[in-house]
């Protein structure tokens, strides 16, 4: 009878002991998951948290050592938000660029992009088409051309001229037309032979045969090496609209960074305009293509005059007064970008 409560305790801790270890089998394929404290302390510098970012270094307080839903809902939520963002900004953009620069001046930054990402962006976009669709043109321009029997020319042959037409004047010194060996046109530049050229003339000939080549040749190259200096070129502009700016409204005790962005905020509308505008002219040509002059010249003209508005709501000067300001504004940055340009077209030539 002794041994009665020992076997029972026995059997009940034997009973206990495997009923553990089942849950213990069962853990493994059915283990539950315990949810990870919130972070108390930045990991990074480890000063105490009192919000989503870090007081002392800025870094957010996310605990990426979690599940993989919870890291996809949290990348969901951030691109969800940037589009929101990017959306709402390239909208007032195309709308009301003024409001842009007027809500970031005041303090209202976090619901839009930074203006200089927004250039960026916009840029990237706005030469990357145009680098396509120089391209394309250059693609197309390389079709075979069709003829008719009769209109078939040998290399070296001249056509004569239509009766009643007017044959073509040899000017002196004017670039000459001739032929490649397969045919194709080439130029030759013409040089005045009645005086030496000086070494800054003879190296620049130099420099202009080995880029674009003695007849010509390689122009579609130097095109395409220019036409990846031109981003550079008008990053480097957008600071000297700005100080033309800060010229023009001197008495409007105005820091210089605020004319910054508004010129960042202007370019891109100028960029992102210019891609809705020939979007919108080249699907016309294929479907309306008697009223693609029409709409083409309004939306340049609202594109122009939504540029003089900004102009207006941003500085808050009358009429008269920014209307003047705006082309002499105009006028100057026009002159910048031409220069601009011959610099660029200097220093892709001398470059390697």
């Amino acid at each position: 009878m002794s041994d009665e409560p020992t076997k029972i305790l026995l059997g009940d801790t034997a009973i206990s002991a495997g009923s553990e270890r089942a849950r213990d089998r069962r853990g493994i394929f059915r283990r539950k998951k315990k949810e990870r404290p919130p972070l108390l302390h930045c990991e990074n510098c480890g000063t105490t948290l009192t919000g989503h970012f870090c007081a002392q270094c800025g870094q957010p307080s996310v605990d990426y050592r979690r599940s993989f839903r919870h890291v996809i809902v949290d990348v969901l939520d951030s691109f969800l938000n940037w589009d929101s963002k990017f959306l709402a900004t390239i909208a007032y953009l195309l709308t009301r660029p003024w409001l842009l620069t007027n809500e970031f001046l005041s303090g209202h930054r976090v619901r839009y992009l930074n203006p200089l990402r927004l250039y960026l962006l916009v840029s990237v976009l706005f030469f990357f088409v145009a680098n396509y669709g120089e391209r394309q043109a250059e693609s197309a321009s390389r079709e075979p051309i069709q003829f008719d029997p009769g209109d078939e020319i040998s290399p070296g042959q001249a056509r004569e001229p239509a009766p009643g037409a007017t044959p073509p004047i040899d000017i002196p010194g004017q670039a000459d037309l001739n032929e490649n060996k397969d045919g194709s046109p080439q130029v030759v530049f013409g040089t005045r032979k009645d005086r030496t050229p000086t070494v800054f003339e003879a190296w620049l000939k130099q420099r202009i045969e080995e880029k674009i080549g003695k007849h010509g040749d390689k122009g579609k190259f130097f095109l395409r090496a220019l036409m990846q200096n031109l981003p550079y070129m008008m990053l480097a502009c957008v600071p000297l609209f700005a100080f033309i700016l800060k010229i023009l409204y001197f008495f409007r005790r105005m820091f210089y960074i605020d004319h910054l962005i508004y010129a960042l905020h202007i370019h891109s509308f100028a960029y992102l305009s210019s891609l809705v505008i020939t979007g919108v002219a080249l699907g016309l040509k294929h479907v309306l293509p008697s009223l693609e002059p029409f709409l083409l010249a309004a939306m340049i003209t609202t594109a122009v005059v939504q540029i003089f508005l900004s102009i207006r709501k941003v500085y808050g000067q009358g009429w008269i007064l920014s209307l003047f300001k705006f082309f002499v504004g105009g006028f100057v940055y026009f002159i910048v970008i031409c220069l601009s340009l011959a610099t660029t077209v200097f220093v892709t030539l001398i470059l390697p």
